[in-house]
């Protein structure tokens, strides 16, 4: 049987027939799922493998050493940064979606507390390098499913920022990277905006400084200007302001929704009126 068979198998077997077969099978399935985690096959890699990871980590269904034998497989550089910085290649869905699973796997540590620091630590201190380096800015693939590696990558980001362990002096290799995540040459169009600011929002949860994120909104908008001066007005200035205009128009609202910040919000309102009323 192959792995897509066992995994549709796996599906319709009730809990103890799945307790059942981890006991002498899990290993197994576990190193399947990621060997194809990058599949081509939208229904295997997105429909099976992920949707069974998410499983067994809600079910419970993993043991200490397998949650940290996939944290530290997925993490990896032969994972989370498969070949990145390719921009059209099918590495794309291994990154993307090994980011998913760390994010997953991150969120059941949350609450169990078990990984390791010796792997924790590390990661968290590079934790921004993903969505710096990530250029494959794709959706949806033709044939092959999302891809949405931008999207997945500020999940993770929100993800990390949560975990009790991660300590906020991590934070600004984040906001950097995110501050460069709108000038990639393209204007999202998947939502990847609402992703991007859930990774404030964790921040203002964790209590990060509103004055830090306050001079991170200058330092998003001085790049305007930085930009002008080397480039001037070309198509990547373009691209670049209006992607960064919607992530911070995004941010604004989710924030005033919220009542939350109101410092924040106002640099927010009068950057963006700003740039608008320039650009008119």
């Amino acid at each position: 049987m192959d792995i897509k068979e066992t995994l549709q198998s796996f599906s319709i077997k009730t809990f103890t027939e799945r307790q059942d077969f981890l006991l002498t099978e899990g290993d197994w399935l576990i190193q399947q799922m990621l060997t194809h985690i990058g599949s081509t096959d939208a229904e295997l890699r997105d429909q099976l493998i992920y949707r069974t990871f998410i499983d067994l980590l809600s079910d419970n269904l993993l043991s200490s050493q397998q949650l940290q034998y996939l944290f530290d497989t997925a993490s990896s550089e032969e994972f989370l940064y498969a070949d990145i910085g390719e921009q059209l290649s099918n590495s794309v869905f291994t990154r993307s979606f090994s980011a998913l699973l760390v994010a997953t796997t991150l969120a059941k540590d949350a609450e169990l507390l078990t990984l390791n620091d010796d792997s924790l630590q590390p990661f968290f201190k590079k934790i921004g390098r993903y969505l710096l380096l990530e250029q494959d800015t794709r959706g949806q693939v033709q044939g092959k499913g999302w891809a949405h590696s931008i999207a997945h990558g500020a999940d993770l980001a929100a993800i990390t920022i949560k975990h009790p362990k991660f300590d906020l002096q991590h934070a600004p290799s984040i906001l950097h990277a995110l501050k460069l995540t709108t000038w990639k040459g393209v204007v999202y169009t998947n939502d990847e905006e609402e992703r991007l600011v859930n990774i404030i929002e964790a921040l203002l949860v964790r209590s990060y400084s509103e004055e830090a994120l306050m001079e991170w909104v200058e330092q998003v908008f001085d790049k305007f200007e930085m930009h002008l001066v080397t480039q001037g007005y070309n198509e990547s200035f373009f691209s670049g302001r209006t992607c960064t205009l919607n992530v911070m128009k995004t941010l604004y609202f989710a924030l005033k929704m919220n009542n939350r910040a109101p410092k924040l919000q106002n640099i927010i309102y009068g950057q963006v009126a700003k740039w608008l009323k320039l650009g008119a």
